[in-house]
């Protein structure tokens, strides 16, 4: 059983990172079989429990109603028999990767005779605080197994039910094939309190990863003592240039503001080159999105488009929606573009469509982001689009790991050294 967090929060969290550190060095030293077998039976658990999840999911969706939450974040709340499903393949999908521990990075042979590699280990301890997306506890937990890393999970008050119900099935699934359970611990109180005490464990916790709004990462980098990956706001772009397919440009603004709003990888801002937009095409993207209840702010060129808009204030063109709402502006080249987007952008995922190479590849090397788009949507840049079967974040800095996380950027290196009985002179 995980601690229960009894009154003395700072005691609780003593406790939770050092039951983490000894799993995490017990798991680093077992076999990628057995943690693949570990992580076979997590997803069996979460399937053959769908429907106690699906329970435990609708207290939290009844609190989150009460408590006057957007649909946004219902939606990003919601677990249904699909949803459920889809995490335990995810989990499949993490047990059949090649697993990271142990991989050699580089390897050579040095003048002298020694043999230099440099070799994939686990990190340790993990802590991961998230919000509203339940998802990201069974993900969390089952790319931390596959590197070979112990975790304390702490989502947010809105799911803890879910979160909860989640965890037990990934607990069992350790259990089941001999593995210390405390490999991942659910933070059982939500009291903030908890949140600041685990930020200050050097020596316990070796990394903070922070998955949710940007109120919540700045406040733990404020806080924080230990290493902490950032994953700021997702103020991604899509860039239709003058040569852009119109119908092409079409279904990508569509897809990427509308398929789900309320995600970090929604596009918030569309920029349309002058011709394209006289040409029209901005005034039928303009539609389509007003027909699907999208609210659109223009700068003073769209609106001329599309008088309907209103008008864009300096703080829309930084702004994360996640929602219904849409920046839409015109700009006069791609230099502009490019300048307009690496000034407010989040360098989180910026799309451009166009039909011309250069232009394409213009934009590629302009673009200072974790994840650059060429003619598809910025809803593709995501984990398990990219074949990692899932995700700890998208990383917006630029140190240790960028864009989308899965096990390998869960792992840090050593260097082995072998000779035979070389000494230096």
């Amino acid at each position: 059983m995980m601690p229960e967090a009894p009154e003395d929060i700072n005691a609780y969290c003593h406790q939770l990172a050092d039951r983490a550190k000894a799993a995490g060095r017990s798991l680093a030293v077992t076999s990628g079989h057995k943690r693949t077998a570990a992580l076979q039976a997590v997803a069996r658990a979460i399937t053959e429990r769908a429907e106690n999840i699906q329970q435990e999911n609708a207290l939290d969706l009844e609190a989150g109603e009460q408590a006057g939450l957007s649909a946004a974040l219902l939606d990003r709340l919601k677990l249904d028999t699909k949803r459920i499903e889809a995490m335990a393949q995810s989990v499949r999908q993490i047990a059949a990767q090649p697993d990271p521990i142990g991989q050699v990075i580089d390897g050579y042979v040095r003048p002298n005779g020694l043999r230099i590699e440099k070799q994939r280990v686990p990190i340790g301890a993990v802590l991961i605080i998230f919000e509203s997306r339940p998802n990201v506890t069974s993900d969390a937990a089952a790319l931390c197994i596959k590197s070979g890393n112990a975790v304390i999970l702490r989502g947010g008050k809105e799911a803890i039910h879910s979160n909860t119900a989640i965890a037990a099935c990934v607990r069992d699934g350790l259990e089941q094939v001999s593995l210390d359970p405390d490999t991942v611990q659910l933070v059982q109180t939500t009291d903030r309190e908890a949140v600041s005490q685990l930020l200050k464990m050097e020596g316990k916790i070796d990394l903070a990863i922070p998955r949710g709004g940007e109120s919540l990462i700045r406040a733990v980098v404020e806080q924080a003592h230990i290493p902490v990956i950032k994953h700021y706001t997702g103020n991604c772009h899509v860039y239709v240039d003058a040569a852009a397919d119109d119908k092409m440009a079409l279904d990508i603004c569509i897809n990427a503001k509308t398929q789900r709003p309320g995600v970090c990888n929604a596009a918030e801002t569309i920029l349309f080159h002058k011709d394209a937009a006289q040409r029209g095409l901005l005034k039928r993207v303009c539609e389509a999105l007003a027909a699907q209840q999208v609210e659109i702010r223009g700068d003073e060129r769209t609106r001329e488009q599309f008088p309907a808009a209103k008008p864009a204030t300096q703080e829309d063109w930084g702004a994360e929606y996640l929602d219904k709402i849409v920046a839409i502006g015109v700009v006069d080249s791609l230099d502009k573009a490019v300048e307009h987007i690496n000034r407010y952008g989040s360098k989180h995922t910026d799309a451009i469509v166009t039909t011309r190479v250069d232009a394409a590849e213009r934009f590629v090397e302009g673009i200072d982001s974790a994840n650059v788009m060429v003619n598809c949507s910025t809803r593709f840049s995501d984990g398990g689009q990219y074949g990692l079967g899932a995700e700890i974040g998208i990383s917006t800095d630029k140190l240790h790991a960028r864009g989308p996380m899965g096990a390998a950027d869960l792992t840090t290196y050593k260097w082995v050294v072998r000779g035979s009985g070389q000494i230096r002179q």
